[in-house]
């Protein structure tokens, strides 16, 4: 396919990545899975085993028209084509491109989730573990926002971002008070 054929985020089965991967590839879809290696330990042996950077995710070349779309979405361990309710969203090309000239150093890379402020989160380790909150930032600082409704208060308190998840936005959260 050509450069101007535009990427897309193609959702998989969980460990269906590879398996996604190829078949788009046999269809003729330019296809990229980015992977990282990690070295797994079990009793008896070890194994080095590639993993994608973005478990559930390939990403595809997917041109204009519903044939293509429906054999990408027709293979199997294919769940959706990402995007905003019946629309699929194209990645820019910029995006992928950055990600490959950075695996492509061959460093080690760590993955991160991309948390905007104002979204639900929980925290993953220390102290504050398992606690969830809305995240906000203030003055470079990451901050925990934790809510007593009834009491319309808050209270905040700083974590690292990278000790939180990403459960859900905060519009999905907030209620409606008539």
């Amino acid at each position: 396919m050509s450069q101007n054929v535009p990427w897309y985020a193609v959702r998989t089965r969980s460990n269906y990545e590879k398996r996604v991967s190829a078949c788009l590839t046999e269809k003729g879809f330019e296809t990229y899975l980015p992977l990282f290696v990690e070295a797994h330990q079990w009793k008896d042996r070890k194994k080095v085993v590639e993993l994608p950077i973005f478990p559930g995710y390939t990403f595809a070349r997917i041109a204009e028209g519903n044939e293509h779309r429906l054999a990408v979405l027709r293979t199997e361990g294919t769940l959706r084509i990402l995007g905003q309710g019946d629309r699929i969203e194209p990645i820019p090309e910029e995006e992928i491109e950055s990600l490959r000239k950075m695996l492509s150093r061959g460093s080690d890379c760590l993955v991160h989730p991309l948390l905007r402020e104002g979204c639900w989160v929980r925290v993953r380790r220390g102290p504050l573990k398992n606690l969830e909150g809305l995240l906000v930032r203030a003055k470079k600082q990451t901050r925990l926002v934790l809510s007593i409704t009834l009491l319309s208060q808050s209270v905040s308190t700083e974590v690292d971002a990278i000790d939180v998840e990403y459960i859900r936005s905060a519009a999905s959260t907030s209620r409606r008070i008539a």
